[in-house]
């Protein structure tokens, strides 16, 4: 028995090793870095795409202020308890208190209440049936249709209608509006950035990125080249993607897109051996884009963050 535990957990080691592993070589090093203006180190809201939380800036140039999202700037905003606030809160917060109360004087689990037996059965049902509503509620609201080509890989909501900033210091301006064209130039962002970045084209990229971003990638390439090594992030494909916020700030737009996307990435080494990541199997990655653009310009890629 023990030589077969020791076999099969050795089996389970090298099937570990053989596969694919994200290398998180790719544009921008898998780290969190750029600038969002105002809101640098706000915590841009969760979507489908990217249900946790993204990873706060590592680097950026913007003064890092206190802002709502994160606590002294790194800490991920507060979230509800298990059993949420408000209404639903304090009146499981009451009950188990009369629980409590109830066990402490000797009454028994539901006896801390003078009403009764019945009036404790009603308020557990009418608990029960808040919590049960409140589950079905979240459960469809939560529901979306699969995505998939061109914008419809964004949220179902792609279409013109405005949506304001959510998150963070409240829009400057009126709400951005977010139409399908926008969609299908994040993605060819996305795409071009990443090619860009494997032919080591800084000329390029100083087209579709900040001065800022500029000189991210220009350290890492330089990086790259100082170890003798080579990063190509190839066939990339967005899975899914959809927006989580989008303002208008001091005459520039701003939108902060989740997008899940495939690709080969791969470091290479002089030899043209592979070193990291693999040269034939996709990975995936998720990552929190934020584009920027001038009024009636283009967009641009102003930062990159790790979802979590």
């Amino acid at each position: 028995m023990r030589r077969k535990s020791s076999l099969i957990a050795a089996v389970a080691v090298f099937a570990l090793a053989l596969s694919p592993v994200a290398a998180d070589a790719r544009a921008g090093f898998g780290g969190s870095m750029g600038s969002r203006g105002g809101r640098t180190f706000s915590a841009p809201p969760s979507t489908g795409t990217s249900p946790g939380f993204a990873s706060p800036m590592q680097r950026s140039i913007t003064p890092n202020a206190p802002s709502p999202g994160f606590s002294g700037g790194f800490a991920p905003a507060a979230r509800p308890g298990l059993f949420g606030g408000g209404f639903g809160s304090g009146l499981l917060g009451g009950l188990i208190g009369a629980g409590i109360g109830g066990l402490l004087f000797g009454h028994g689990m539901f006896g801390g209440l003078s009403g009764g037996s019945s009036f404790i059965g009603l308020l557990i049902q009418l608990a029960l049936l808040y919590f049960v509503g409140r589950w079905l509620f979240r459960m469809f609201r939560a529901r979306q249709p699969a995505m998939a080509g061109g914008p419809a890989m964004f949220s179902p909501n792609a279409g013109p209608a405005p949506l304001a900033g959510r998150g963070g210091a409240a829009p400057s301006g009126p709400p951005v509006r977010i139409e399908p064209a926008d969609y299908q130039a994040y993605e060819a962002l996305l795409q071009r950035v990443q090619a860009a970045w494997s032919a080591q084209d800084l000329a390029t990229l100083r087209t579709m990125v900040t001065p800022e971003m500029l000189g991210y990638f220009g350290e890492q390439l330089a990086d790259q080249a100082s170890r003798g090594v080579r990063n190509t992030v190839t066939d990339v494909h967005l899975v899914k993607g959809d927006l989580s916020e989008a303002w208008t700030e001091q005459g520039r737009d701003y939108a902060t897109v989740a997008m899940q996307f495939s690709m080969i990435d791969a470091t290479t080494d002089a030899q043209n051996r592979v070193v990291d990541g693999s040269a034939t199997e996709h990975v995936k990655a998720t990552e929190l884009w934020t584009f920027v653009r001038s009024r009636g310009g283009n967009w641009i890629l102003s930062a990159i963050q790790q979802a979590r």
